[in-house]
């Protein structure tokens, strides 16, 4: 093929094939048997290597350059990676490599014949499907796997948590984002996934699925192996953007549970239905105030500029769906849903894949970011992780210069700076709100805690569910 001569086939059965150049008249030829006739190995018996026939006979557009061949010489390229050459890369891999001129298409087909090859077929991946979760259970303790099949037992839904992040979850925040996204294979479907942030802020994968569309049928379902493995109290809070589909499995499924709106996601049908980006800093202002008062005050600039905004955000929205001061659980610093957007975009280019080699990238990379983890974890010096330290660094020289008087013997009022604070330091709590929402002592705590000459990583004013949530050990998850 790379020296561009084609051949056809002389005579092919069980026991014989025979090959022979294009050209009649040409030398060129390849004889091959079976070893024995009960084998399935066949062994060359003549050859002969050397054309003789006419360079005109030459064809770039070889016959014998199908699919198929392409695809199996180019595969290898698509071993242990996710993405590989697109159809352009396999036409330019056929033309060095193999000497042959192909067209788009035919690359297309043989990169997607490399893939069944590397990645099997969805067909095959239904087939393995209950065999694979049953592996993923018994080599992963605690795993819990959920195949759903309609009334003629065809694939519906799957749902998948590793028993790792379930066990590690009751040291998280209680604030779970939920999103889908779109896969691209032949049966297509959308991914589902739920994920906490540890203590380092970083993405916690807790929960994936695998549905027919972002309908309620299936949010419920979803949803409903979710609050298995989560449990439902007043502490959790679900983060997600506001489709139909969404609220109404949210609200049937979790009773106790808090339901917050994706700030961005707010943020986007702003900007689509009212045309007004300009009004965004304000926007996001009100989102991440932590007081009431400076809330009220940013709501007063968008509705002095854009009253029809204020008043979707008021009464189709709801302040408490997506602003940190007026929800009425705890949500803490996590206002949007980023930390699973993370997740989908790390996923981008596996999104055509066959639904258990999608999985077992899945597995891979979640392995791959636990056991990273972990080694920061061991050389990690500090009582809290690196992203909570660095937060809480600053404010011990912010805290330098301010007065701070004892009112009773929780209570201290802290002065100077733009903002004053009272602050209880057992209850821990403080006017500012900073302190009441993130759980991590604020300026004013720690010129209390100072005053008090008690440590900000102890109980009081740190713990022990700030220390809980923050503490370096969630990394050992």
């Amino acid at each position: 093929m790379k020296g561009n001569f084609e051949f056809r086939t002389r005579k092919s059965n069980r026991s014989l094939w025979v090959i022979e150049c294009i050209d009649p008249n040409c030398s060129w030829r390849l004889r091959a048997s079976k070893i024995v006739p009960k084998s399935t190995k066949f062994v060359i018996r003549k050859y002969v290597g050397v054309h003789s026939c006419s360079l005109l006979n030459r064809n770039a557009n070889h016959r014998q350059a199908t699919y198929v061949v392409i695809g199996e010489q180019v595969a290898p390229q698509y071993v242990g990676v996710e993405k590989g050459p697109g159809p352009k890369g396999v036409q330019t891999f056929a033309r060095t490599e193999l000497g042959a001129q192909i067209s788009y298409y035919k690359a297309w087909r043989g990169r997607k014949h490399a893939h069944t090859l590397i990645r099997g077929s969805p067909e095959q991946s239904f087939h393995v499907l209950p065999s694979y979760f049953h592996m993923l259970e018994k080599l992963n303790p605690g795993t819990v796997t959920r195949i759903e099949v309609d009334g003629e037992s065809r694939f519906k839904y799957l749902f998948l948590a590793f028993g790792v992040a379930i066990r590690g979850f009751r040291y998280m925040r209680k604030v779970v984002g939920i999103d889908g996204t779109f896969l691209k294979g032949q049966y297509q479907g959308v991914l589902l996934v739920a994920t906490a942030q540890d203590g380092n802020g970083q993405c916690y994968p807790l929960a994936w699925g695998i549905v027919d569309s972002e309908n309620e049928d299936a949010w419920s379902w979803f949803l409903t192996q979710l609050k298995e493995i989560i449990g439902d109290t007043d502490e959790l809070a679900l983060i997600s953007d506001r489709a139909p589909s969404i609220k109404k499995a949210i609200s049937t499924v979790f009773e106790k549970a808090h339901h917050g709106a994706c700030a961005w996601h707010v943020a986007q049908n702003i900007k689509n239905k009212f045309k007004c980006a300009d009004i965004m800093g304000s926007y996001w202002s009100a989102v991440n105030a932590y007081r009431c008062e400076d809330f009220t005050g940013y709501m007063i600039e968008i509705s002095n500029r854009y009253p029809r905004v204020a008043e979707y955000l008021e009464n189709e929205v709801g302040f408490e769906k997506w602003s940190r001061c007026h929800y009425p659980g705890l949500r803490y610093n996590i206002t949007t849903t980023n930390m699973v957007e993370s997740l989908n975009s790390m996923l981008v280019n596996a999104r055509d894949f066959p639904y258990v080699a999608l999985l077992d990238v899945i597995q891979e990379k979640m392995s791959k970011w636990w056991n990273d983890r972990q080694i920061v974890a061991t050389a990690i010096t500090t009582p809290l992780t690196p992203s909570r330290e660095s937060e809480l660094r600053p404010r011990f020289a912010q805290s330098n210069g301010r007065h701070t008087s004892q009112l009773n013997p929780i209570t201290y009022h802290v002065k100077g700076g733009e903002l004053e604070g009272v602050v209880d330091i057992f209850n821990k709590t403080c006017t500012c709100k900073e302190f009441d929402i993130d759980k991590l002592p604020c300026v004013h705590a720690v010129a209390a805690a100072h005053h008090a000459q008690v440590s900000v990583y102890q109980d009081p004013p740190c713990g022990p569910r700030q220390s809980l949530y923050f503490n370096f050990k969630t990394f050992f998850i």
